[in-house]
Protein backbone atom coordinates (compact mmCIF):
# COMPACT_ATOMS: atom_id res chain seq x y z
CA UNK A 1 0.00 0.00 0.00
CA UNK A 2 1.86 3.21 -1.33
CA UNK A 3 2.12 6.13 1.20
CA UNK A 4 -0.17 9.34 0.50
CA UNK A 5 2.60 12.23 -0.55
CA UNK A 6 2.77 14.86 2.09
CA UNK A 7 1.00 17.71 2.60
CA UNK A 8 2.57 21.30 1.60
CA UNK A 9 2.06 23.36 4.61
CA UNK A 10 4.43 26.25 6.05
CA UNK A 11 3.89 28.02 9.47
CA UNK A 12 5.61 31.78 8.89
CA UNK A 13 5.76 34.81 11.41
CA UNK A 14 7.05 38.24 10.86
CA UNK A 15 7.22 40.85 13.56
CA UNK A 16 7.84 44.12 12.92
CA UNK A 17 7.61 47.68 14.61
CA UNK A 18 4.09 47.78 12.51
CA UNK A 19 2.81 44.60 12.77
CA UNK A 20 3.00 41.33 14.02
CA UNK A 21 1.64 38.62 11.69
CA UNK A 22 1.14 34.73 11.61
CA UNK A 23 0.43 33.14 8.35
CA UNK A 24 -0.29 29.29 8.47
CA UNK A 25 -1.39 27.37 4.87
CA UNK A 26 -1.81 23.89 3.79
CA UNK A 27 -1.48 24.01 0.04
CA UNK A 28 -3.51 20.11 -0.13
CA UNK A 29 -6.35 21.39 2.18
CA UNK A 30 -10.09 21.68 1.94
CA UNK A 31 -10.97 25.09 1.96
CA UNK A 32 -10.65 25.88 5.75
CA UNK A 33 -10.19 29.62 6.65
CA UNK A 34 -9.53 31.14 10.34
CA UNK A 35 -8.57 34.83 9.45
CA UNK A 36 -8.28 37.80 11.86
CA UNK A 37 -6.55 40.30 10.24
CA UNK A 38 -8.08 43.45 11.56
CA UNK A 39 -9.46 44.28 8.56
CA UNK A 40 -12.77 42.34 7.72
CA UNK A 41 -12.97 43.09 4.17
CA UNK A 42 -9.33 42.12 3.50
CA UNK A 43 -11.07 38.38 6.14
CA UNK A 44 -13.51 38.21 3.36
CA UNK A 45 -11.08 38.64 0.40
CA UNK A 46 -8.73 36.27 1.78
CA UNK A 47 -11.66 33.98 2.54
CA UNK A 48 -12.03 33.90 -0.95
CA UNK A 49 -8.49 32.50 -1.78
CA UNK A 50 -8.96 29.91 0.59
CA UNK A 51 -12.60 28.90 -0.76
CA UNK A 52 -11.40 28.74 -4.45
CA UNK A 53 -7.88 27.69 -4.27
CA UNK A 54 -8.55 25.05 -1.81
CA UNK A 55 -5.96 25.94 0.34
CA UNK A 56 -6.36 25.45 4.04
CA UNK A 57 -5.34 29.10 5.20
CA UNK A 58 -5.02 30.89 9.00
CA UNK A 59 -4.27 34.57 9.48
CA UNK A 60 -3.72 36.28 12.61
CA UNK A 61 -2.37 40.09 12.42
CA UNK A 62 -2.00 42.69 14.97
CA UNK A 63 -1.27 45.99 12.80
CA UNK A 64 -1.26 49.99 13.18
CA UNK A 65 -4.25 50.21 12.28
CA UNK A 66 -4.86 53.54 14.35
CA UNK A 67 -2.98 54.91 11.74
CA UNK A 68 -4.64 53.14 8.31
CA UNK A 69 -4.45 49.51 7.42
CA UNK A 70 -1.97 49.91 4.69
CA UNK A 71 0.56 48.22 6.83
CA UNK A 72 -1.09 45.46 7.91
CA UNK A 73 -2.31 45.12 4.26
CA UNK A 74 1.35 45.16 2.86
CA UNK A 75 2.58 42.74 5.54
CA UNK A 76 -0.01 40.28 5.28
CA UNK A 77 0.60 39.96 1.67
CA UNK A 78 4.44 39.94 2.08
CA UNK A 79 3.65 36.88 4.90
CA UNK A 80 1.58 34.96 2.93
CA UNK A 81 3.68 35.14 -0.28
CA UNK A 82 6.52 33.77 2.00
CA UNK A 83 4.77 30.85 3.88
CA UNK A 84 3.68 30.22 -0.30
CA UNK A 85 7.47 30.03 -1.10
CA UNK A 86 7.87 27.39 1.61
CA UNK A 87 5.07 25.44 1.04
CA UNK A 88 6.23 24.54 -2.67
CA UNK A 89 9.85 24.04 -1.97
CA UNK A 90 11.45 23.44 -4.92
CA UNK A 91 8.15 23.24 -7.21
CA UNK A 92 9.04 19.55 -8.63
CA UNK A 93 5.75 18.01 -10.18
CA UNK A 94 4.00 21.04 -10.02
CA UNK A 95 1.80 22.69 -13.37
CA UNK A 96 3.36 25.86 -12.24
CA UNK A 97 1.28 27.95 -14.41
CA UNK A 98 -2.63 28.38 -13.70
CA UNK A 99 -5.22 30.92 -14.71
CA UNK A 100 -9.11 31.37 -14.25
CA UNK A 101 -12.22 33.88 -15.21
CA UNK A 102 -14.57 34.60 -12.71
CA UNK A 103 -17.58 36.57 -12.94
CA UNK A 104 -19.97 37.98 -10.25
CA UNK A 105 -22.84 39.55 -11.77
CA UNK A 106 -21.86 42.28 -14.15
CA UNK A 107 -18.13 42.63 -12.82
CA UNK A 108 -15.47 39.75 -14.43
CA UNK A 109 -11.60 39.09 -13.54
CA UNK A 110 -8.77 37.10 -15.10
CA UNK A 111 -6.09 36.38 -13.22
CA UNK A 112 -2.85 34.80 -14.93
CA UNK A 113 -0.28 32.82 -12.74
CA UNK A 114 3.28 31.44 -13.35
CA UNK A 115 5.36 30.07 -10.55
CA UNK A 116 8.19 31.05 -12.02
CA UNK A 117 10.78 32.22 -9.37
CA UNK A 118 10.81 35.77 -10.62
CA UNK A 119 8.80 38.38 -9.15
CA UNK A 120 6.24 40.28 -11.65
CA UNK A 121 3.42 42.05 -10.88
CA UNK A 122 0.80 43.45 -14.15
CA UNK A 123 -2.68 45.19 -12.21
CA UNK A 124 -4.70 46.22 -14.72
CA UNK A 125 -7.59 47.57 -12.41
CA UNK A 126 -9.86 50.55 -12.03
CA UNK A 127 -12.22 50.27 -9.15
CA UNK A 128 -15.34 52.23 -9.86
CA UNK A 129 -15.04 53.81 -6.22
CA UNK A 130 -12.13 54.42 -3.81
CA UNK A 131 -13.24 52.80 -0.80
CA UNK A 132 -15.70 49.57 0.09
CA UNK A 133 -17.02 50.08 3.00
CA UNK A 134 -13.85 51.54 4.67
CA UNK A 135 -11.55 49.93 2.98
CA UNK A 136 -9.16 51.54 0.60
CA UNK A 137 -9.13 49.90 -2.95
CA UNK A 138 -5.31 51.34 -3.52
CA UNK A 139 -4.08 48.85 -0.74
CA UNK A 140 -5.38 45.14 -2.73
CA UNK A 141 -2.29 46.43 -5.21
CA UNK A 142 -0.03 46.28 -2.23
CA UNK A 143 -1.15 43.63 -1.12
CA UNK A 144 -0.32 41.57 -4.35
CA UNK A 145 3.00 43.57 -4.94
CA UNK A 146 4.12 41.77 -1.44
CA UNK A 147 2.82 38.65 -1.96
CA UNK A 148 4.51 38.35 -5.68
CA UNK A 149 7.64 40.18 -4.65
CA UNK A 150 8.01 37.13 -1.77
CA UNK A 151 6.65 34.03 -2.99
CA UNK A 152 8.47 35.08 -6.25
CA UNK A 153 5.97 34.63 -8.42
CA UNK A 154 4.72 36.10 -11.82
CA UNK A 155 0.92 37.43 -11.71
CA UNK A 156 -0.94 38.83 -14.10
CA UNK A 157 -4.29 40.44 -12.68
CA UNK A 158 -6.99 42.05 -15.17
CA UNK A 159 -10.28 43.27 -14.07
CA UNK A 160 -12.38 43.23 -17.95
CA UNK A 161 -15.70 44.61 -16.49
CA UNK A 162 -17.64 45.91 -13.37
CA UNK A 163 -19.42 48.54 -11.59
CA UNK A 164 -19.78 47.53 -8.47
CA UNK A 165 -16.33 47.70 -6.73
CA UNK A 166 -17.46 44.90 -4.36
CA UNK A 167 -18.12 42.73 -7.40
CA UNK A 168 -14.60 43.70 -8.36
CA UNK A 169 -13.05 43.10 -5.77
CA UNK A 170 -14.45 39.56 -5.41
CA UNK A 171 -13.95 38.35 -8.68
CA UNK A 172 -10.21 39.15 -8.46
CA UNK A 173 -9.44 37.00 -5.20
CA UNK A 174 -11.79 34.39 -6.55
CA UNK A 175 -9.61 34.06 -9.62
CA UNK A 176 -6.40 34.11 -8.16
CA UNK A 177 -7.41 31.92 -5.62
CA UNK A 178 -8.69 29.41 -8.43
CA UNK A 179 -5.49 30.25 -10.76
CA UNK A 180 -3.41 29.94 -7.86
CA UNK A 181 -5.02 26.50 -7.20
CA UNK A 182 -4.44 25.26 -10.96
CA UNK A 183 -0.81 26.51 -10.55
CA UNK A 184 0.38 24.43 -7.81
CA UNK A 185 -1.46 21.06 -8.63
CA UNK A 186 0.66 17.97 -8.87
CA UNK A 187 0.85 16.86 -12.66
CA UNK A 188 0.68 13.48 -13.18
CA UNK A 189 2.12 13.49 -16.11
CA UNK A 190 5.47 15.55 -14.89
CA UNK A 191 7.03 12.18 -12.67
CA UNK A 192 8.26 14.95 -10.30
CA UNK A 193 10.44 16.90 -13.02
CA UNK A 194 10.57 20.92 -12.45
CA UNK A 195 8.86 22.36 -15.19
CA UNK A 196 11.00 24.28 -16.58
CA UNK A 197 14.63 24.21 -19.28
CA UNK A 198 16.66 26.09 -16.97
CA UNK A 199 16.37 23.04 -14.37
CA UNK A 200 15.40 25.45 -11.47
CA UNK A 201 12.25 27.44 -10.70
Amino acid sequence: MSESPPQRRAEIERNTLETRIRVTLNLDGSGRADLASGVPFLDHMLDQIARHGLIDLEVKAVGDLQIDAHHTVEDIGITLGQALAAALSDKRGIRRYGHAYVPLDEALSRVVIDLSGRPGLTYEVRFTRALIGGFDVDLFREFFQGLVNHAALTLHIDNLRGDNAHHQAETIFKAFGRALRMACEPDPRAAGSLPSTKGTL
